[in-house]
């Protein structure tokens, strides 16, 4: 940021679960914390007066912030700083939450979905900062997506553009309410782990089974990765198809907007070599070698941290990429 501009603002990474508080600087620096239960702030009014509380156990001063930005779970209007609905947070429908902060704090406010966030958090300040074309991605519970076109974040029209959990990668494949075949459908913590508990209960033996000491509704992502590193066959096949439908995914992205990388982040990301050596193999299968010679795949760098430093990067130079 030039001369003469704050530069800090507040970072918000509203959960499900837990509202985490940074105070960032345009350096992509955190200075301070804090954190709170989710349910420890039902409702509006009782949100503003923990976000009031954080600012000040942060020792966060308004007059000295270029604003607060806000990452959310779910539906947003950008523009307006509306939420249409938030997944797994009851009270949060048709809300113009940048209005009411504003009005709360006298700070420009701004408010984006949280992937979104995340992805313009590692792109200024993570491992995407060294290009200007980036597809971010979460591999969790669902996986988010986000976009980085030409230096700057792209919401497309109805500002949740970059939706990467739900392009289609099987013409007749699993329903659900975004459509047929989403890449979630496949890849999701729920479905990487009954991929694995089905073929065990149909007799495959496994690893899977030792770890979790027979049991199966302990199985995660996780379990599954810890045997794949230990040489466990079944577990590799799990995650090669993981991969494989990853890589199907991306592979439709690169055709329509030419990324220079694809950065992967969340817990699944985690796995190392037994996801990400077959997610390279077979995106190199379905791609031309122009493009499998160029496009790389990075694990993002930032993690729990990248809601909060996104968040507070909306309110840094318009809203776009830091450079």
């Amino acid at each position: 940021m030039k001369d003469g501009k704050k530069r800090q603002a507040v970072g918000i990474d509203f959960g499900g679960t837990f509202i985490k508080m940074a105070l960032v600087s345009d350096q992509g620096e955190i200075k301070a914390r804090s954190k709170i239960s989710t349910r420890d702030a039902s409702g509006q009014q009782a949100w503003l007066e923990v976000v009031a509380r954080g600012l000040e156990n942060m020792g966060a001063k308004p007059k000295d912030l270029a604003g607060i930005g806000v990452g959310v779970p779910g539906f947003v209007d950008y523009e307006k700083g509306f939420i249409y609905d938030l997944t797994n947070v009851p009270g949060w429908t048709a809300v113009n939450l940048a209005s009411l902060l504003e009005k709360r704090f006298d700070l420009p406010a701004r408010v984006d979905n949280d992937v979104n966030v995340m992805a313009l958090g590692e792109c200024a300040f993570g491992v995407g900062r060294a290009y200007q074309h980036a597809v971010f991605v979460t591999l969790g519970t669902g996986v988010g997506g986000g976009l980085l076109i030409d230096g700057k974040l792209y919401r497309g029209a109805y500002s949740m553009a970059g939706e990467i959990g739900h392009i289609s990668i099987k013409m007749d494949g699993i329903k659900s309410p975004q459509g047929r075949g989403g890449l979630e459908q496949y890849v999701g913590n729920r479905r990487i782990a009954e991929r694995a508990v089905q073929a065990i209960q149909q007799g495959r033996k496994s690893l899977i089974s030792d770890l979790v000491k027979g049991d199966l509704s302990a199985v995660t992502p996780e379990t599954i990765s810890q045997a794949a590193k230990q040489g466990d066959a079944l577990a590799g096949e799990v995650f090669d198809f993981v991969a494989d439908c990853i890589a199907t995914a991306f592979a439709s992205v690169t055709y329509v907007i030419q990324p220079q990388v694809f950065i992967v982040g969340g817990g699944v990301s985690q796995s190392g070599a037994v996801l990400f050596d077959p997610l390279r193999r077979h995106l190199t299968e379905r791609l031309s070698p122009y493009f499998a010679d160029r496009i790389e795949i990075k694990v993002a760098e930032l993690g729990n941290d990248a809601g909060v430093i996104g968040a507070a990067t909306l309110l840094f130079e318009g809203a776009g990429r830091v450079v």
